[in-house]
């Protein structure tokens, strides 16, 4: 994929462009087989799945997560490998900048997401809007072909102290960022099938988990997926109509509140099993 990057870049046309990424795509899926072979023969994992059943490769989704570990990112792959079409992350532009994956990554079509603080566009007021636009740029290339786009809303992974320091009004999440999923619905909400809502747990591995995964520690990974419908009361202009911003935020609000009980019923459940 690096050397199909940088094919990409030194010849930047569309033909070229579409070939690298159809590339790219079954090179992605092929790392995630990969690493399903790998967690099978190093770890001993039991998975509790429930949701997936209703899935499609063949359809359009905008998958959206509570983040707690790298190891979340490893756990969507192996599972939804051949249950949905091949996940594009928004990412950080500064992974942009790490040898190979960042050039992986952008022959992938990944979004790259550059956050400015209020303080930072404050003083540089020309560079509001920026991250949006780009990604709405990034959304228009999924028109094509089936794709999956992942948000994990939060912007970051979760602990307990960044959930002080944001002031969060949930137990085992932080506030989501709810600009990056609005556009992507905007650009592409005609195309999307369903949003995927998608919950993640570590009941025996909670404080390390992907050191856990690296050394074969591993013991169970839960994963609730909720299918959302989209219609036209999710698609609107974030950036310029206020009531339309404003109610989106109360409807990924509500949305998050649940996905925060539901992890506060699964800590229940797993404690009462032990």
């Amino acid at each position: 994929m690096v050397v199909a990057g940088i094919l990409k870049l030194i010849l930047p046309f569309r033909v070229v462009s579409q070939g690298v990424t159809a590339f790219c795509n079954v090179m992605m899926w092929l790392w995630c087989l990969s690493l399903a072979f790998i967690l099978k023969v190093t770890n001993r994992i039991s998975w509790d799945i429930q949701g997936a059943d209703e899935l499609s490769r063949n359809s359009w989704y905008l998958l959206i997560s509570n983040h707690t570990s790298w190891s979340d990112i490893v756990a969507l792959c192996v599972v939804m490998r051949n249950r949905i079409p091949v996940t594009k992350y928004f990412l950080k532009q500064q992974l942009a900048w790490v040898p190979f994956i960042g050039i992986a990554c952008w022959a992938l079509d990944m979004p790259f997401m550059r956050r400015y603080s209020r303080s930072y566009l404050l003083k540089h007021p020309e560079k509001r809007g920026k991250d949006i636009e780009t990604t709405r740029r990034s959304c228009e290339k999924f028109r094509d072909h089936p794709t999956t786009i992942v948000n994990f809303v939060e912007g970051s992974r979760f602990t307990e102290q960044k959930r002080v320091q944001s002031k969060s009004l949930y137990q085992n999440l932080l506030p989501p960022k709810s600009a990056g999923i609005a556009l992507a619905l905007n650009v592409l909400g005609s195309q999307f099938d369903r949003i995927l809502n998608v919950t993640l747990y570590y009941p025996d591995n909670q404080e390390k988990p992907f050191l856990d995964l690296l050394s074969g520690q591993m013991k169970r990974i839960v994963i609730r997926i909720e299918t959302l419908p989209v219609d036209d009361s999710i698609r609107g202009d974030y950036l310029n109509d206020k009531a339309f911003k404003r109610q989106f935020q109360l409807w990924l609000h509500d949305i998050w509140q649940q996905k925060d009980q539901q992890l506060e019923r699964l800590k229940q459940q797993f404690i009462d099993k032990r």
